[in-house]
């Protein structure tokens, strides 16, 4: 599948807020499983691997241990993982809680920012400011973010 295909499938399934990160991967033809057992340690958040059963195909892994917000931040970061990185997948990148998976920071800089994209796009967050909204915690709630992530998003500070 080439890129711009890629990204009308991402394009496709960010018609409003919440964008939801299951079918997009699933429209890229990635399984998407959620940890349901202690055995995750909670400092690993996701990861992507080649499926077992078909070396052609990939699988995301998100610790289902985590908040939702950090769930679906993981499924859209091993997305981008995929969609940016492909030949550095090999036999799979783990992630940790910092989003560290011994890739470089840039690699890993690269996925944050298409996971952003993905999760809040310009386009929906404009709607949202033109609407009203335009609180970070209101943001985060309507996009399904944390706050921290809409304050990055937006390049403003953000305390707890």
């Amino acid at each position: 599948m080439m890129y711009k295909d890629q990204l009308e499938i991402i394009n496709e399934n960010q018609a409003s807020p919440p964008v939801q990160t299951v079918p997009i991967a699933k429209g890229l033809g990635l399984k998407v499983f959620k940890s349901t057992t202690d055995a995750w340690p909670d400092a690993l958040s996701g990861m992507i691997k080649r499926s077992s059963d078909d070396l052609s195909q990939y699988s995301i892994y998100v610790n289902g241990n985590h908040h939702v917000h950090r769930r679906r931040f993981t499924i859209a970061h091993e997305i981008s993982h995929f969609i940016l990185h492909k030949n550095l997948i090999g036999d799979g990148i783990t992630d940790d809680v910092l989003y560290r998976s011994g890739l470089s920071s840039r690699v890993e800089a690269q996925a944050n920012s298409l996971a952003a994209d993905i999760l809040m796009p310009w386009r929906l967050i404009r709607e949202q400011l033109s609407g009203g909204i335009d609180n970070i915690e209101e943001l985060a709630m309507k996009f399904r973010v944390s706050k921290s992530a809409m304050a990055i998003r937006l390049g403003v500070p953000y305390e707890k």
